[in-house]
């Protein structure tokens, strides 16, 4: 008797745990959600002018990756880089010009792979970027179930819809407009977000797991938001960027001459001198309370997506991840917009919700996505408590967001990877998942690149045609520091040329975090004999990271003198 009831306990102990393990690696949902143009000026980011309330309160609810950076800060290369896990001179589109598929390599993606795994996966506004990058069609049918949707609404961002002080109507910059005077009495956001949650509903009586991808496209200039998200952020208490000026030891290679920033009519009015000169201050102070604003109008859109997923009763089986493709720069260094390899331009907000991982199940605490009305709740406080501060890529999606759902995640890239249809560049950050972060890895680091046409500022340097590119710019961001080459570039090889050095920049971030003092100029650059030494087939990221130890350890010695 007692030998049965022993092995009764036995056998159930056993089922209890085989149901742990298949808990943990059950099929969930996932409900991805990009934003563009935006970096991490949200609350949960430790950003105190911004209010975020929907994003932060799923940031306290998922892991929080603190430095994330994307492998390029331009849409079209960064999301294809995301979404194939394969970096900008594996993809071979530093443009908006060409289709990896036919231009590099029948790369599969990450909602291709959810779908052969048997996900029924689905597309709203900007995931791909659209055009020849995406094959006219967001790489629909190798991606998607059924045809991707874009907001009617989106096709008035690029016309006259902004009422200027003339009573007429330009295509400005700063666009806050009233909603229901527009178009239909709509914005794509808006759109994007209701086709979204028509989407959800459409799933839940469904057996078959799904991948629903929805891209928001604010932050994004032109700044055409409701008005009213303007009173969240008086003009009086925003401030400048704390390092408006371009750094005196900055290559000129290095700088972002903004241009697609100067070509907005209210910008234009303005006579800036190119490339250095500055905006008015007045201007400046507007610019930034214009992005907060659309911040705070894509949040809106986020809870709306979120709450709809709570309650369908989705939000127990589905994982959810927000990212972006790139940040954008407000100001700092004297430059706008994104075309930067600095971190403002590079660094992205990143996080999951993981159900029963990153948060208990909401049947265990209730609602857990209600949304938040930043006009009447703007002063609730969510706390983090799960952050990871190492550093982290874009191209670590695809196998962490596979193996969190559930799939296997795709094994790692070999060096030439252009044949291998279905490989990662990136790094499976499941094991964050299950372990604290007690320490810095200054192992960790992440590479970005940006092109550029010449060693001055063009008009355009901010985005050159593959076969304009002249110079490429690497860099390595770790934890204490960030170390960019400009190398030399042919275009018609896709190859750098690591002996024609035309620029470099380094910094400590310990006591530069804004990166505006380069010291690379006070060290001995024989280093790079050392490089140009190296066996071709050593990467492009292995190189940089033996200088970076090589260069670093000198000035540790240099600082025990």
């Amino acid at each position: 008797m007692y030998i049965c009831v022993q092995t009764c306990l036995l056998l159930l102990l056993l089922h209890t745990l085989t149901l742990a393990v298949i808990a943990t690696r059950e099929r969930r949902n996932v409900l991805f959600i990009m934003a563009d143009d935006l970096r991490p000026s949200l609350g949960c980011y430790g950003d105190t002018v911004a209010k975020t309330p929907n994003i932060d309160q799923l940031a306290s609810k998922s892991q929080v990756f603190l430095n994330a950076y994307a492998q390029q800060a331009v849409c079209g290369p960064s999301r294809t880089s995301m979404l194939t896990s394969r970096r900008p001179d594996t993809t071979r589109l530093y443009d908006f010009n060409s289709y990896w598929r036919v231009h590099a390599g029948n790369y599969t993606t990450l909602p291709q792979y959810f779908k052969s795994s048997g996900y029924f996966t689905m597309s709203v506004g900007k995931v791909f970027h659209p055009g020849i990058a995406s094959n006219y069609t967001d790489d629909y049918p190798y991606s998607w179930s059924v045809p991707p949707y874009h907001p009617a609404s989106f096709k008035f961002e690029k016309e006259k819809m902004c009422k200027g002080e003339d009573g007429k109507l330009h295509a400005n910059l700063l666009c806050a407009v009233n909603v229901t005077e527009q178009p239909g009495g709509i914005l794509p956001d808006m759109e994007s977000a209701g086709e979204a949650v028509r989407l959800l509903k459409s799933r839940t009586n469904s057996d078959r797991p799904f991948f629903l991808a929805v891209g928001f496209h604010k932050p994004h200039i032109p700044f055409r938001i409701p008005q009213e998200y303007l009173s969240l952020y008086p003009i009086d208490q925003m401030t400048l960027a704390p390092n408006p000026n371009v750094p005196k030891l900055l290559p000129p290679v290095a700088y972002n001459p903004w241009v697609d920033v100067r070509l907005r009519d209210d910008v234009q009015k303005l006579n800036i001198s190119f490339p250095y000169g500055p905006i008015p201050k007045d201007f400046q102070l507007r610019i930034r309370q214009h992005y907060y604003a659309a911040v705070s109008y894509m949040d809106a859109q986020v809870g709306q997506l979120l709450s709809a997923l709570d309650e369908l009763g989705l939000a127990d089986s589905t994982m959810v991840v927000f990212a972006s493709d790139h940040g954008w720069s407000l100001g700092e260094h004297g430059e706008w917009a994104k075309y930067s390899n600095f971190d403002v331009s590079t660094r992205v907000p990143l996080m999951f919700y993981v159900p029963g991982v990153t948060a208990a199940r909401g049947w265990l605490e209730g609602s857990t996505f209600p949304f938040v009305d930043v006009f009447c709740q703007s002063e609730l406080n969510f706390k983090n408590d799960k952050v990871i501060r190492n550093v982290v890529e874009l191209v670590d999606l695809f196998p962490t967001i596979s193996y969190m759902a559930g799939l296997r995640a795709p094994k790692p890239c070999p060096d030439v990877s252009f044949q291998v249809e279905l490989c990662t560049e990136g790094n499976n950050l499941a094991y964050t998942f299950r372990h604290r972060e007690r320490r810095k890895d200054e192992e960790a680091v992440s590479f970005s690149q940006y092109p550029r046409p010449a060693d001055t500022p063009q008009l355009d340097s901010d985005l050159p045609h593959l076969e304009d590119i002249k110079v490429m710019g690497y860099s390595l961001r770790s934890w204490d520091y960030r170390y960019t080459l400009w190398l030399g570039f042919n275009p018609k090889t896709f190859q750098v040329n690591v002996s024609d050095v035309h620029a470099g920049e380094l910094y400590m971030l310990a006591d530069d975090p804004g990166q505006n003092n380069n010291i690379y100029d006070e060290f001995d650059h024989s280093v790079m004999r050392k490089m140009i030494n190296q066996p071709y087939i050593v990467s492009m990221q292995m190189r940089m990271k033996l200088q970076l130890l090589y260069l670093t350890a000198g000035m540790k010695s240099r600082r025990k003198a």
